[in-house]
């Protein structure tokens, strides 16, 4: 059984677990499980607009996740994702805000602001790592309560709303609208954008083979001639700038502002999902889909079936603990199946 079938078999079985545990919950507490899954595809994966709603929910689950994927794939503990993109919101807030293009420069201006305004953030813990020595991980972690705290600042002073009744700012100038196309949104198109570029230098080039030796081996990496050092700082930047990307695409693809708690737990959830993938690109856009359509599903689920929408919430984590403790049951499984063929054929 190779790993690829692994990978797949854990996940089904994931899945299943976590909505067989679903039902059982909602049949314990009165509901019915078939017509609340029912409820739970229709405004999900239905019809168009659900499926348009889903995917567009599902970009920045899958630029965090992708962030959170990379950076361990490659060694760093970048756990910044969730700062990351608030600085990314801020920098097309803030480029949205004062600029007004032509929307054929306008949107790929702002788009470059966020990826540069999260990339500048991540690049902050890149410096105190290599200046002092400092733990990405901590460093990464502290730096988003500053982001956070820094964005209250920002929405409740210098860009405030004043004909607003809570924190938020002005809307950007309407050439930085991201449009639709039907009931698509095209934040779609620059998430699939982000994930080939990311795919094709991480896969394809001679930098993202460092980059994935290193996180393999980074002895044999720097024995190799690679830039270790070098290489972590690229790897923190081109991080920072998916997750700032995500929040870039929060912002542009509406409300087209920036709001208080914008982020939601978009930037943890890819986090989580980089971890269930096992730092697989495909597979972290896989999942982040799915989790997006439990989200997005859940909350019409609650309306028709009046299930709480919080199911959604237990689903996912069940499935996150039955695929990442079966992972390594799997693959021992699997390990185990080999080596007593390989002894039967010698034998």
């Amino acid at each position: 059984m190779n790993a690829t079938l692994n990978k797949l078999l854990n996940g089904i079985l994931g899945i299943v677990i976590a909505l067989a545990i679903g039902a059982v919950i909602m049949l314990s507490q009165g509901y019915e499980p078939l017509a609340s899954y029912a409820a739970l595809y229709q405004f999900s994966l239905g019809d168009g607009y659900a499926l348009a709603t889903t995917l567009k929910n599902a970009a920045p689950l899958v630029l965090t996740g992708l962030s959170a994927a990379v950076a361990f794939a490659s060694g760093p503990v970048n756990l910044g994702q969730p700062g990351q993109l608030v600085m990314g919101a801020l920098a097309a807030t803030a480029g949205g805000l004062y600029l007004d293009l032509p929307p054929v420069l306008m949107i790929p201006l702002l788009i470059l602001l966020s990826m540069l305004g999260g990339a500048a953030w991540a690049g902050v813990a890149a410096w105190l790592r290599q200046a002092f020595a400092m733990s990405e991980f901590i460093v990464t972690l502290m730096l988003n309560i500053i982001a956070d705290f820094f964005a209250l600042w920002v929405i409740t002073g210098p860009l405030r709303d004043p004909d607003a009744y809570s924190p938020t700012t002005r809307a950007i100038a309407a050439s930085g609208w991201l449009p639709n196309w039907g009931q698509l949104n095209t934040s779609v198109l620059w998430m699939a954008l982000a994930l080939l570029a990311t795919w094709f230098i991480f896969q394809r080039t001679r930098t993202g083979y460092e980059w994935r030796m290193g996180g393999q081996n980074p002895l044999f990496a720097r024995l190799g001639g690679a830039k270790v050092d070098r290489n972590f700082v690229l790897i923190m930047l081109m991080t920072g700038a998916l997750a700032g990307l995500a929040g870039g695409l929060l912002v542009m693809g509406g409300p087209h502002r920036f709001l208080r708690g914008l982020g939601a737990n978009y930037a943890w959830d890819g986090v989580m999902i980089a971890i269930v993938a096992n730092n697989g690109l495909i597979a972290t856009l896989l999942y982040g889909i799915f989790f997006s359509a439990l989200h997005t599903g859940a909350l019409g689920m609650e309306l028709i079936t009046e299930v709480p929408s919080e199911i959604a919430l237990v689903l996912q984590g069940v499935i996150v603990l039955v695929i990442v403790a079966g992972r390594e049951t799997l693959n021992r499984w699997s390990a185990w199946r080999t080596v007593r063929r390989s002894v039967a054929r010698s034998g």
